[in-house]
């Protein structure tokens, strides 16, 4: 349901588990106190001129009859600013009502003509390349767990009818992670339409329930920023000139020219193929593993079952597979404190020998080891690496810019290959990569530290599940040559990775009201506050200036270091601090304090607290 204006039905839909609690009859209700983001109320739908999100159910039991509704605007189509869309190379927005204060801005006429926007760009790619001729073009969509894509009808229909509406065939996946999404570009099987000359992904990642998003694809891979803000600058001009008409007549021809497919049983066979092809160890070579999944969910619940299971593992305690748009247990994001806490306690309480945790859209991942130890972050760009330069010695690994020194070191000193530390957000990274290999220098893998990794064996795909299957290669691998069995043979890759004993980030905003931001915008000042730190660095002897380096200004010194960067997106320059010691980070702290103190437009006092944390300890 993106701002729908559809409801009212008695359409079958699945309930969130989450929400079983919270309905009773036809009363009204609080939901559980474990939500951080809560629907407004439940209550019955009367009404289609209403705008709040609503839960029906009807006097029949029956879990089917309880359904979604959003209240449609006085006006069919309401003032949307396209721009504020973008999101670096996705799109973002308010899918439905809910959370104070943020009314929706993903609305359904909007993402029809986002639809046609796609379809349009699509074609016109095509025709560039020569490729065009007469043939129908195809486009999938899928959707991960949330709320406003539950519904498939109420979710999809406004995508599909603004592909529709421009001649495409939609193939429509249902539940689907991102990486499935492209693989339906690169797929040959005509039982499941496939090849697609594009696919739509409807996520917002780990955002609130209250959010949602698209992302696209072609055999190419991702789109760019600059693809998506020649998406939405189209969007915007077709919306303009969008009528009742014009949406009822998509829909008709997106009745006919819908299929439904169900992708998921070919994308996790594939990712098992992928073990069995590299393990070299028969059909069931994780025979005697434990392992465990946290889907968090999100999409990612088909792990357990449709791969691990088939290639012999133990899944017993896998937790939080069922599908449920709320996140009741905690956020699907492996960067997430409470959800690495939740990996590991089921680790640690199934004694597993691996924990795997997925984000809602199984385009990031993380995991655990046997004695619960976290491997995500820089460890797991490290395993990941360590695993690469086996295959290919010498290799350039890309990561984005806030990885560790020590990272650095155990790529090159200790693994003997090369370490490039480019930009944060995950497209920057993996073009770096893409990018290098274009150029004749030899890359296989592009990491950030948020868990996006991508590997030119996989076509440059940022994809969750293929990374973990890079780790069950080497589970297995190892237990069919008679090496040490269990998560030992992941963990002794890593054990002379160097680690800080102090980390911190802290974020400091800019307050773009401020007398001294509003003539020239956040980033503008932002770079102001950046020069200026560039000039005391250059002038204290105890700190070093990284020589090579792409983003804000990396700062050496006291046995660690910090980066401070100016946002990709938002108002917000944030610090990063690594270090030996608490002291050791604290003084690195305060000669960011010394230059950002002098920015009286700069919110510092979270900065503040941590020196003075740091030196009551």
């Amino acid at each position: 349901m993106l701002g729908s204006t559809l409801c009212c039905s008695k359409q079958a839909v699945r309930v969130f588990p989450s929400l079983k609690p919270a309905l009773s009859g036809n009363s009204v209700q609080a939901l559980p106190s474990r939500y951080s983001h809560k629907p407004r109320q439940l209550s019955s739908c009367t009404n289609r001129s209403r705008r709040r999100v609503v839960l029906v159910e009807a006097s029949s039991p029956n879990p089917s009859q309880i359904s979604f509704a959003v209240e449609s605007q006085p006006t069919l189509f309401q003032a949307i600013d396209f721009k504020k869309l973008q999101n670096g190379s996705d799109i973002r927005g308010v899918a439905i009502v809910g959370v104070e204060g943020e009314p929706v801005t993903l609305t359904e006429p909007a993402a029809e003509a986002i639809g046609t926007a796609f379809a349009r760009f699509l074609r016109g790619k095509k025709e560039q390349a020569g490729e065009a001729g007469d043939r129908q073009l195809s486009v999938s969509i899928g959707h991960d767990s949330r709320v406003s894509a539950d519904v498939i009808t109420a979710a999809v229909a406004p995508v599909a009818r603004g592909l529709a509406g421009e001649g495409v065939k939609v193939v429509r996946f249902g539940l689907a992670s991102t990486p499935a999404m492209f693989s339906s570009t690169v797929t040959q099987d005509e039982s499941l339409h496939c090849p697609n000359d594009g696919g739509i992904m409807i996520t917002a990642s780990h955002l609130p329930f209250n959010r949602n998003g698209l992302k696209f694809f072609t055999a190419k891979g991702g789109a760019n920023k600059a693809d998506i803000a020649t998406i939405l600058a189209s969007a915007a001009q077709i919306y303009a000139s969008m009528s009742a008409e014009s949406v009822r007549a998509n829909q008709e021809k997106a009745e006919k020219q819908t299929v439904l497919v169900d992708y998921m049983k070919r994308y996790a066979a594939d990712l098992v193929d992928a073990v069995r092809k590299a393990a070299k160890a028969g059909d069931r070579p994780l025979e005697g593993y434990h392992i465990v999944v946290d889907a968090g969910n999100g999409a990612g619940g088909f792990f357990a079952g449709g791969v691990l299971e088939p290639l012999g593992a133990n899944t017993a305690g896998s937790q939080f597979l069922e599908p449920d748009g709320l996140f009741p247990n905690h956020i699907p994001n492996p960067e997430d404190k409470a959800a690495m806490e939740a990996i590991t306690a089921a680790v640690l309480r199934e004694k597993a020998d691996l924990g795997i945790i997925f984000d809602t859209d199984v385009d990031r991942a993380a995991a655990v080891d046997s004695s619960g130890k976290e491997i995500n972050r820089n460890r797991l760009i490290a395993l990941i690496a360590a695993i690469v330069l086996e295959e290919h010695p010498g290799t350039t690994i890309v990561t984005d810019s806030v990885t560790s020194d020590g990272l650095t070191t155990f790529i090159e000193s200790k693994l003997g290959g090369k370490h490039l530390r480019f930009k944060r957000g995950y497209k920057n990274v993996i073009d770096e990569g893409v990018r290098l290999n274009s150029v004749g220098e030899e890359c296989h893998l592009a990491m950030e530290t948020s868990g996006h990794g991508a590997l030119k064996e996989n076509r440059w795909l940022d994809d969750g599940a293929y990374l973990m299957v890079k780790l069950l290669v080497k589970l297995a691998s190892a237990a069919a040559k008679g090496e040490a069995k269990g998560s030992a043979v992941l963990t002794r890759m890593i054990e002379d990775l160097q680690e800080a004993d102090e980390a911190t980030e802290v974020r400091l905003r800019i307050n773009q009201d401020h007398a001294d931001v509003a003539p020239i915008g956040f980033r503008a000042y932002g770079e102001k506050v950046l020069e200026a730190l560039t000039a005391t660095v250059e002038g204290d002897a105890a700190l070093s200036k990284a020589p090579v380096n792409y983003e804000g200004v990396r700062v050496s010194g006291f046995g660690g270091w910090f980066l401070l960067r100016l946002s990709l997106h938002d108002p917000v320059l944030p610090l990063n601090i690594e270090g030996p010691s608490k002291a050791a980070t604290r003084r690195l702290a305060e000669a960011v304090v010394s230059v950002t103190s002098q920015f009286p437009a700069l919110e510092i006092s979270a900065l503040q607290k941590y020196i003075d944390a740091c030196n009551q300890n």
